[in-house]
């Protein structure tokens, strides 16, 4: 797709009324199509001015504190245009206000990505910060990302990945596990133990079947009493069990610090002291410590992670054609600042 450079242009762009998906495809990112369409009117009127070669620095500053997160994607975003990127690294924390990301050149190059770029820092930092939160929360319990059925397929992989960014130990969807180089994880759904009938057969069947390096861990609440099933599923598999998983639905109370008590101390009379417990089902930062205590040794984060608030990215012109500017309520002139690395 052809960049966007006129209102002209955009009068002429078409969607095919057969498109599968409502989300933008990387060539329509890239030709500006995201953008907001006054934009597009700027770049009509610095032309019609005769200031469409102005050189300006821009600075993105953030509403509020957070895990930085979506450099690459900005960065890549303007890797064929002539222009410097100084940014923090992904994974940094940034405090409310901070600068954090520095873009100069001409502005009839880069201004129309304004809003792409806040977008992708936006979302991708709120969702890492999220994880960042629930790790911390955590300690070294383990905490995996199983968000992508509560967003947009089309952004399931980059909130996925940006909860890896914030300190996730894993997550569930594919493509987020593998734009991060490394391997999805989970377990199985209730789907399978309803189709086949018995907690057990499908134990039993998953560490027949499953490679020998993936992890034997078994939701457990599906037909029986968590207690009753967790003893069933560590009698057949015996040392082969890793780990059970509770998911219990909020119609039935959830996952409650009782019931995993409950389950760890039958595990432990019993001698299968090895296996873990995996709790997921609505897991917040407010019930993360109880269950801790109550003996959850891993958790599955789900719309705590995907639903986060973006963190509302602002971008600001400081310097045109090296002087020192700014509206009203900023102050003229690049920030102060020794945390930008250079990208572009």
């Amino acid at each position: 797709m052809r960049e966007l450079r006129s209102l002209h242009d955009v009068k002429e762009m078409t969607v095919s009324p057969d498109r599968i998906l409502h989300s933008a495809t990387h060539d329509e990112v890239t030709a500006g199509a995201t953008t907001d369409i006054y934009f597009i009117r700027t770049l009509e009127i610095l032309r019609a001015a005769g200031r469409d070669c102005a050189e300006v620095t821009a600075e993105i500053f953030a509403s509020d504190a957070g895990v930085m997160c979506g450099t690459g994607e900005a960065v890549r975003l303007l890797a064929h245009k002539k222009v410097e990127v100084y940014a923090l690294p992904e994974g940094e924390e940034f405090g409310r206000k901070e600068v954090v990301m520095r873009i100069h050149g001409r502005y009839s190059d880069f201004g129309i990505y304004e809003t792409a770029i806040l977008g992708i820092l936006a979302s991708a930092s709120g969702w890492a910060r999220a994880a960042r939160l629930c790790k911390e929360t955590a300690g070294d319990r383990l905490v995996f990302c199983f968000g992508a059925r509560h967003v947009h397929p089309a952004v399931a992989p980059v909130m996925e990945r940006a909860a890896l960014v914030g300190g996730a130990d894993g997550c569930s969807c594919i493509l987020g596990a593998k734009l991060a180089g490394r391997r999805p994880v989970g377990t199985v759904p209730h789907a399978v133990i309803l189709i086949v009938g018995d907690t057990v057969e499908v134990a039993l069947t998953y560490d027949r079947v499953m490679p020998p390096e993936d992890p034997r861990i078994v939701l457990v609440d599906t037909f029986k009493d968590e207690a009753e099933e967790t003893l069933r599923v560590a009698r057949a598999l015996g040392e082969r069990l890793n780990g059970v998983r509770l998911d219990t639905p909020g119609e039935r109370g959830g996952v409650t610090p009782g019931l995993v008590r409950e389950v760890r101390a039958r595990l432990n009379q019993e001698g299968f002291n090895h296996v873990k417990i995996f709790a997921s089902g609505g897991i917040t930062l407010e019930r993360m410590p109880a269950l801790i205590e109550a003996g959850v040794d891993a958790f599955g984060v789900g719309s705590f992670i995907s639903r986060a608030p973006a963190i509302d990215m602002t971008m600001d012109l400081k310097e045109i054609d090296g002087k020192p500017i700014a509206k009203r309520g900023r102050i003229p002139g690049l920030t102060a600042t020794a945390r930008l690395q250079r990208y572009l």
